[in-house]
């Protein structure tokens, strides 16, 4: 069965003990687990995706807007993936199974072309990490529910800034979804 690993928003504002809309800690202390799981499934050959929200400056009609701080701007170092990732991704960035790719909602199926990279090459089960458990990679892990895939999600490389939220999550992947979490 062919797989895929989704790796989600995990940038410097999402992360960095400064990022404008950081998880902080929770989301720092994952990152050995994303980037060893990144690397992995990149020597496996396995297509890996990194799913990365975008805004533009004082966008008065994103839905966001009225929730969040301004965060993940484009063109700025908070929109940079986050610690080792960043040098990993840059060292296998030209590779044809490793895939940058902006989103603009929740969701990394919401507005962009996913599913159908996903279905050029067969893939079946996604892997989902990145933060934050109970937004981002919730939407996405829904929608790709609702398009038929399997579903794993790394309980030791997702993280969000609300802890009950975050194990709300975990369980709802599990219990609602049929999703492995492990």
């Amino acid at each position: 069965m062919n797989r895929a690993l989704i790796n989600i928003d995990y940038t410097n504002d999402f992360v960095a003990e400064n990022g404008a809309l950081t998880c902080g800690e929770p989301g720092q202390v994952v990152e050995p687990n994303i980037v060893e799981l990144t690397n992995q499934f990149i020597e496996n050959g396995d297509f890996v995706v990194f799913a990365v929200d975008v805004h533009e400056e004082e966008d008065p009609f994103h839905p966001e807007s009225k929730l969040f701080p301004p965060h993940n701007i484009r063109g700025t170092e908070g929109r940079t993936l986050y610690g080792n990732l960043r040098q990993s991704y840059e060292a296998n960035k030209g590779k044809s199974h490793v895939f940058y790719m902006d989103k603009t909602r929740y969701s990394a199926f919401a507005g962009t072309n996913l599913d159908l990279k996903l279905r050029e090459r067969g893939v079946e089960e996604l892997h989902l990490v990145g933060v934050c458990t109970d937004i981002c990679v919730l939407h996405t892990a829904v929608d790709a529910f609702n398009r038929g895939y399997q579903l794993v999600i790394h309980q030791d490389a997702v993280a969000s800034f609300n802890e009950a939220g975050h194990e709300w999550a975990l369980g709802h992947f599990e219990s609602v979804l049929g999703a492995t979490v492990k």
